[in-house]
């Protein structure tokens, strides 16, 4: 037990952001993976940003982290409340104007990001995230929880684009990937930027995107 209470310690990470889908999906590994990060998240003393909803992964990974006694907080735009919240929803809810402010509330509050299997809405949340590391407004380690392979494909254009000119070698490095929650977070731990940023932190400090003056996004 000792030790299990020195390993909660060690992580650099107060709180990770978890982009994931309003729905379940067809396989139950995907199901599990959700509950399982959120255990790793509750084993390494982490509490968990996301989305708000409590159907689908979110309302998974969300549950296993409130259950296991770590705090939720969930960031959701007024208009998507009554789709999303169905029942208890775990933990803090912030509701917010849209969705633009819902990423920057959520990059707030986070240290790291993590996308687990979704549709458009979690692949538009982790591409800005992406785009923001990128650009110089962030240095926070992004991480993709690649179950059964789901995203390989995306993985695959991204290589691509590192081979047409689009991406720089460097700027690939921004993502990490890893098929089970444990080696993710480890990962991200482990992170240290190694692309060069278009411009440093202190010039977007006043830039429109995610209006960092005002939310507090970069680090």
């Amino acid at each position: 037990m000792e030790i299990n209470n020195i390993d909660m310690k060690l992580s650099k990470f107060r709180r990770i952001c978890v982009f994931c889908g309003s729905s379940q999906g067809k396989k139950t590994s995907y199901q599990d993976a959700a509950t399982e990060l959120g255990k790793e998240l509750v084993s390494r003393n982490i509490d968990l940003v996301y989305g708000g909803g409590s159907i689908g992964l979110m309302g998974l990974v969300s549950q296993a982290v409130h259950d296991g006694g770590r705090h939720v907080i969930g960031v959701i735009p007024k208009t998507l409340m009554p789709r999303e919240l169905t029942g208890v929803t775990p933990g803090e809810v912030k509701a917010v104007a849209g969705m633009h402010q819902r990423k920057a509330e959520m990059a707030k509050h986070s240290d790291a990001f993590i996308a687990l299997p979704g549709g458009y809405g979690t692949l538009e949340e982790l591409l800005e995230v992406i785009a923001w590391a990128q650009l110089g407004i962030h240095d926070k380690p992004v991480g993709l929880l690649n179950v059964d392979g789901y995203y390989n494909s995306l993985l695959s254009f991204i290589d691509s684009a590192v081979e047409e000119g689009f991406i720089s070698p460097d700027a690939r490095h921004i993502i990490i990937s890893a098929p089970t929650a444990m080696e993710l977070v480890k990962k991200l731990e482990d992170y240290v930027p190694c692309h060069e940023r278009v411009a440093s932190k202190s010039n977007w400090e006043t830039a429109q995107l995610g209006n960092t003056q005002e939310f507090g996004i970069s680090r």
